[in-house]
């Protein structure tokens, strides 16, 4: 590669990859002399990045943290993949995030090549974002949980309670969990003497204490996945209910309907199925069977049949 400026972005762009380069391997992908690599090294040096260069069999360079943030070099995938999390992330039950988002994508599109820009918009003009519904994080208890996490340190905040208590708590925090649009906190709860999660969109004033705390180990067999943690804990904790269904229509336009998998759904002949459905809300199963827009009997359980008697005398009384 004889077009220096060209080279020196090359360079720069490998540096930016968190991880410790060889001198002879830059050489080698850049197709340069190690001498030229160190010239190079040297020039980004005098432009302000500050490459450490570290000696020995396994050293190498690498950039580090320095006084301003050196141009961002993206290659096509990516710039794309960025552009995608940007409008995921306004998505998000986070405070303010949406406008961030959109500001930053703005900014980030400003400077893209042409042939990423029609890329990008050809993937923002086929693409919309659903509202968001209920309540939302705010990022400063994010950032101060992030950083207890991270810092290994106890935790204090202010916590409601689904029917609207409040109260304080003192926890280990473990690790923040995304579960859809909901983010959870998984932390050992020292008050209680016992692990917990708490949803964030319902703590208030949270902030690290600076006490440094023992590493802990997740209860159950999950190996220190608190996503698994979580989803084990919230079923095992809401209460559940096994419908049992017989629909009259067939078993293939009813999968993926009412039963997640061919296995919750068994075909009685060409135009009927019977249907075993898990479900911790009844609401759900309940709108589900209506939208099915066909005939079905209830064999149980009790709940689910009141609360279907319960759904009929509403929409009775919504056409009278």
């Amino acid at each position: 590669m004889t077009d220096t400026p060209g080279r020196l972005l090359s360079l720069l762009s490998l540096l930016q990859m968190p991880r410790e380069w060889p001198g002879s391997e830059l050489a080698r992908r850049l197709e340069v002399s190690p001498r030229t690599i160190r010239r190079d090294v040297d020039r980004l040096r005098d432009l302000g990045y500050p490459v450490e260069a570290s000696r020995g069999s396994i050293g190498g360079y690498r950039l580090v943290a320095g006084a301003a943030m050196p141009p961002l070099l993206l290659d096509d995938d990516e710039a794309v993949a960025i552009v995608v999390g940007l409008r995921t992330a306004a998505g998000q039950a986070v405070a303010g995030i949406d406008e961030a988002s959109m500001r930053a994508l703005a900014k980030l599109e400003q400077v893209l090549p042409s042939r990423l820009r029609y890329r990008v918009g050809a993937l923002g003009a086929a693409t919309t974002t659903m509202p968001i519904e209920g309540p939302a994080v705010e990022p400063e208890v994010l950032s101060a949980l992030a950083a207890a996490i991270t810092n290994r340190e106890r935790a204090r905040f202010r916590y409601s309670t689904h029917e609207g208590a409040q109260a304080a708590r003192h926890v280990e925090p473990y690790r923040l969990v995304t579960a859809g649009r909901r983010w959870y906190l998984v932390a050992f709860d020292l008050d209680r003497d016992a692990w917990r999660s708490f949803r964030a969109d319902r703590i208030t004033d949270a902030r690290g204490t600076g006490a440094r705390t023992t590493p802990r180990e997740l209860p159950g067999q999950h190996d220190g996945d608190a996503a698994a943690y979580l989803q084990t804990s919230m079923y095992t904790s809401a209460p559940t209910y096994s419908a049992d269904v017989t629909v009259h229509a067939p078993a293939a336009t009813v999968v993926g309907r009412l039963g997640d998998t061919p296995q919750d759904v068994v075909a009685i002949d060409d135009t009927s199925c019977r249907v075993h459905r898990h479900t911790d809300t009844l609401p759900w199963i309940g709108s589900k069977l209506v939208a099915l827009g066909c005939d079905f009997e209830v064999h149980g359980p009790p709940e689910v049949v009141e609360h279907l008697r319960l759904l009929i005398r509403r929409l009775q009384a919504g056409v009278r």
